[in-house]
């Protein structure tokens, strides 16, 4: 089934690149029906600038709303500024409000007005309570259509408001798998699951059969809190409550999707500097001008390494040997670092390290960067020993060795550490401040202890 609908998905990404470039618009047309507005986002973003363009001019304003929703960082900008603000405001005015208040705020202010004064009074107050909460909490993801039901009706009456409800909305909000229940204040008092309200007497009580340990999550959590939460306990959608306990909506389970995509692109974007929004098909110019910042303070950081070098240019001029040695210790310590850099990112992101374990996680990276540390420095002292044949040289190579892993691996540990305390985010910077202390940390203890013991 997966194989089936993976190659009609390719099928029709390929009639649609067929006729986009035969340059038939009413081909691309009957192309696009077909197609998910995600899958004609990411199509949109594997073109250059110029045919991206082309093509969103091509696409009817009925499905341009939803595909903004999908589309990227500098993708979505660059294809809003490309449409006008009447057709912007028809496009997103029929977008669910919590996709609405994930991109208002790329939007023209002419155009958001626009929108608002299409909005009747209920929908408006639900967007203005959405866009109060930033896009990164609980509360800036949610959903405010959830179904609410008090707990002294029957069974049988909310199977009868949910009739009604769909009548009215023409469908039931998506991945509804419980009612919330709450009382006359609106105050979150548990959920009803669809799965009891079809298969339990229908003159039972929501009181009597009502799941109270659904936990609601407060408006105000962090993105990243709330995709843990979902993943600890197994759920399809959860509750949201303000400050005073009042449901004011509901997170479904593919938002949290979305974060731990986004979260996984921020990942691996950040490592090199570089920002998850950043266009594939940005202009050469402008990926160069972003690239040099982070190759600049590379820069510093092998002229920082460099400059400690030459502090001891005495010591290689008469022992070259330690040229040839030098690269390794820099790179064990680098290698032991980044192990534990990761481990502690990791474990600041599930919220593992807290305030009273901090020390006694230290004290283990410690102890295994001294086990590690002892182990190879054995090893690397025995090969440095029968490939130069000295013993002294052997000796401080491996002591330099043990040395800078065991820096390493408390740098690793501390670095983002300190920088989550600054509020900064230990993926972007942790990784270069790492290297920048292992290579010269590194080669000062090699070439020091060199030039006192050997030279």
């Amino acid at each position: 089934m997966e194989a089936h609908e993976e190659a009609d998905k390719n099928g029709n990404l390929a009639a649609l690149h067929e006729a986009f470039s035969a340059g038939a618009p009413g081909q691309v047309a009957a192309a696009l029906k077909p197609l998910h507005p995600a899958q004609v986002a990411d199509f949109l973003e594997a073109l250059p600038a110029e045919e991206r363009l082309r093509l969103w001019r091509l696409i009817s304003y009925d499905v341009k709303g939803d595909i903004l929703v999908e589309a990227h960082g500098e993708v979505r900008r660059q294809l809003i500024e490309e449409s006008g603000p009447e057709e912007l405001a028809v496009a997103v005015q029929r977008l669910d409000l919590d996709e609405l208040s994930d991109i208002h705020e790329e939007l023209p202010a002419d155009v958001v007005e626009a929108v608002l004064r299409a909005m009747d009074d209920q929908r408006r107050q639900r967007f203005d309570v959405v866009r109060t909460y930033p896009e990164n909490t609980a509360g800036g993801l949610m959903d405010v259509d959830a179904i609410t039901v008090r707990p002294d009706v029957t069974l049988r009456m909310v199977l009868n408001y949910l009739a009604r409800y769909r009548a009215e909305h023409h469908k039931i909000p998506a991945h509804t798998d419980a009612v919330m229940v709450v009382d006359l204040d609106g105050r979150y008092l548990g959920q009803l699951h669809l799965s009891d309200l079809i298969s339990l007497d229908p003159e039972r009580k929501v009181h009597d059969v009502m799941d109270r340990g659904v936990a609601a999550i407060a408006a105000d959590t962090p993105a990243v809190r709330v995709a843990r939460l979902f993943e600890d306990r197994d759920l399809v959608s959860a509750p949201v409550v303000d400050d005073r306990e009042k449901l004011i909506g509901r997170i479904t389970v593919d938002d949290v999707i979305d974060i731990i995509r986004e979260e996984a692109e921020h990942s691996v974007m950040a490592t090199a500097g570089l920002d998850e929004e950043t266009d594939t098909f940005a202009p050469a110019v402008t990926s160069a001008r972003r690239r040099a910042i982070w190759l600049g303070i590379n820069l510093v950081s092998a002229l920082l390494a460099a400059w400690v070098i030459s502090l001891f240019d005495h010591a290689v001029d008469e022992l070259v040997t330690l040229a040839i040695l030098m690269p390794v210790v820099a790179s064990m310590g680098g290698v032991a670092g980044t192990q534990s850099l990761a481990l502690v990112i990791r474990g600041i992101a599930l919220d593992h390290v807290k305030e009273g374990n901090r020390w006694r996680l230290l004290k283990k990276e410690l102890a295994v960067g001294a086990i590690n540390g002892l182990l190879w420095a054995l090893a690397v002292s025995v090969i440095a020993g029968l490939w130069f044949k000295n013993p002294k040289l052997s000796l401080v190579f491996g002591a330099a060795l043990t040395i800078n892993l065991i820096t390493g691996v408390a740098s690793g540990t501390l670095i983002p550490m300190l920088l989550q305390r600054l509020r900064v985010d230990p993926v972007l910077a942790g990784g270069v401040i790492l290297v920048a202390l292992t290579d010269a940390f590194g080669f000062f203890v090699f070439l020091g202890m060199a030039a006192v013991f050997l030279v």
